[in-house]
């Protein structure tokens, strides 16, 4: 299993880029970023400083979209970290949550966010595709480029799309039932397809904390410091109810049950640590959401994970303890994975 460290680009830049270092050297093989310009500095800028000072992390947006750029500037920036580095980045992208809802817009259509991922990953190998009615190409790529495509998704129609036609799935919760729903969904749309299901990447992100014991007081310190993972995904999981219904079938009420509580939510804490729109998350999401506890427990749940299909887990550390979850990880649960 690979593992991968997510991080905000909340300036300094130099902060990012050296625990992105530092994760390199603990054994990580990926560094991601959210990719939200109006709340975030830009990621692709800060991507070129990454690749320049490490030699074997590969790097993407966890998750860009189809909207903020055009596609073909998408494209190229990928294209351009590619030519300078190598092939070391990959293209995270979903329709669009808080890039798009902080500048009063509203995330993409699947229809749209399919033919986005098709456009991108066409012009950044070198091929010529049609984009809004112009056939495009950009004529500087070399052969061999490659861009994988791994698309966020939750629901019914969302994980159909990512089995017929991305190259991974991002998947960000680490709830073992949820996960085996969802692959299962994703895998079956691929098969369904035609496609090869294992070819597609599985990748689960969610928060980790290694706490030093399994004591109470540690426990709750790391369910507060990742409380704000479970409003963030509830968003997702609202646009979910409001299009499904909260009792359809469609989407499993393990998913859907805790978002009775909750009432609003502002960007201006979206991903941080102490966020108040999060009070209504319960501790037992917390818990099924995110990795928390001592190294031998996050130990454990990796591997149910890994026997449910996850190729790739992404440490999403938004916290108080990112270097030691780093080390942590370099030390105790990196060199004990398949």
């Amino acid at each position: 299993m690979d593992i991968g460290l997510v991080l905000q680009t909340d300036p300094p830049a130099r902060l990012l880029i050296d625990r992105m270092k530092r994760a390199e050297a603990a054994g990580f093989t990926h560094g991601w970023t959210f990719d939200s310009a109006v709340l975030w500095q830009e990621p692709f800028v800060i991507y070129s400083r990454i690749l320049a000072e490490t030699e074997r992390l590969t790097v993407g947006p966890m998750v860009t979209n189809p909207s903020t750029r055009t596609w073909e500037v998408t494209a190229s920036l990928f294209a351009t970290l590619n030519d300078m580095y190598g092939n070391r980045t990959v293209c995270g992208i979903g329709r669009g949550d808080s890039a798009m809802r902080v500048a009063g817009r509203s995330p993409a259509t699947l229809a749209r966010l399919s033919q986005a991922m098709h456009a991108i990953k066409e012009l950044a190998e070198g091929r010529t595709v049609e984009v809004d009615g112009t056939d495009m190409h950009i004529p500087w790529i070399r052969p061999g480029a490659s861009l994988p495509i791994w698309m966020g998704a939750y629901g019914p129609k969302a994980l159909a799309l990512t089995g017929r036609q991305a190259d991974g799935f991002i998947l960000q919760l680490a709830d073992p039932f949820l996960t085996e729903w969802m692959v299962k969904a994703v895998r079956a749309a691929a098969a369904e397809a035609g496609r090869d299901p294992a070819k597609v990447t599985i990748c689960v992100a969610a928060p980790a904390y290694v706490t030093a014991d399994d004591s109470p007081q540690a426990l709750a310190h790391a369910r507060e410091q990742c409380r704000w993972f479970g409003g963030m995904v509830g968003n997702h999981v609202a646009d979910l109810v409001s299009r499904y219904g909260e009792h359809s079938g469609m989407v499993p009420e393990e998913l859907t049950a805790y978002i009775k509580e909750r009432h609003g939510y502002d960007y201006s804490h979206h991903g941080r640590a102490g966020n108040p729109d999060t009070t209504f998350v319960p501790d037992d999401i917390v818990d099924r959401f995110c990795l928390i506890g001592p190294a031998e427990a996050q130990r454990a749940k990796l591997a149910h994970l890994r026997e449910l299909g996850v190729d790739h887990f992404a440490v999403y550390a938004m916290h108080d303890a990112v270097e030691s979850t780093i080390d942590a990880y370099g030390e105790q649960i990196i060199p004990t994975l398949p």
